[in-house]
């Protein structure tokens, strides 16, 4: 127990190491800004196809399931509130983190582990460049920028799903649909939906970054970083989930 205790001591203090060199090289010219936009591209406009998927086909059956139940009550023409409510605060930045925790997070996971295993993150050390700066900062920094982009056109392909459910059975002019969908949607849910979305991008690429660079050596440790990336990015995100729902119920 005593081992197992000081290994987990060991293993905060690597993560508060990391972090910390992660802040410092962030402000600290010169500036990888090239390994940024690079970055950008490869987590948010190669994730699109996936995302549009993923985004419509969740307003899509969120409507039709949640259809019945207004039924009941004589209440479906609060649907289009509805389902803004619950996409733009819950499910928009919450399927955007999932689903970029499985691509992203794994793809980075086991890219930086590939390099750590070929020694090429050593060899970067060699030649006199930072892999802090170049691979983690501008990972990290990549995906608290293009999580909350994507998280936005993900509420915005959902609504389009929700309303193409609306009217596969009632006579709705999107007009009308988005009209309703904005009379409902404050400032508050507009906030929460941000604060989620890069608080889930932040941890996505921490957490694959710090999996990938401190991964065990040989082939076997790729695969596992990429599992752990994956894992470890999707936990997190549902507890920071948890933990923001706590503190933004607070203030509403």
């Amino acid at each position: 127990m005593g081992k197992k205790f000081s290994n987990l001591l060991l293993e905060f203090a690597r993560l508060h190491r990391f972090l910390m060199r992660f802040f410092r090289e962030m402000v600290t010219p010169p500036f990888e800004f090239k390994e940024f936009i690079r970055q950008c591209y490869e987590i948010g406009w190669r994730s699109f196809p996936l995302i549009s998927l993923t985004g419509f086909i969740v307003g899509f059956v969120f409507t039709k399931q949640s259809r019945p139940s207004l039924e009941e009550f004589g209440a479906s023409s609060w649907l289009p509130a509805m389902i803004s409510i619950a996409i733009v605060r819950a499910l928009a930045p919450l399927v955007t983190a999932l689903i970029a925790s499985g691509k992203v997070g794994s793809q980075i996971g086991a890219e930086l582990s590939s390099m750590n295993v070929t020694e090429q993150i050593d060899a970067m050390e060699v030649s006199g460049t930072n892999p802090h700066k170049f691979l983690i900062a501008t990972r990290i920094l990549a995906t608290t920028t293009m999580i909350p982009i994507l998280t936005f056109y993900v509420a915005g392909i959902g609504l389009f799903g929700g309303y193409l459910s609306i009217i596969s059975k009632d006579q709705l002019s999107m007009l009308s649909f988005f009209t309703q969908v904005f009379d409902k949607i404050g400032f508050v849910d507009v906030f929460a939906m941000v604060i989620r979305s890069v608080v889930f991008g932040f941890t996505i690429g921490f957490i694959s970054t710090y999996v990938g660079y401190y991964s065990s050596k040989g082939t076997e440790g790729v695969g596992k970083a990429a599992n752990s990336a994956v894992v470890a990015s999707m936990f997190a995100v549902f507890i920071e989930e948890l933990l923001i729902v706590q503190v933004l119920s607070l203030f509403s």
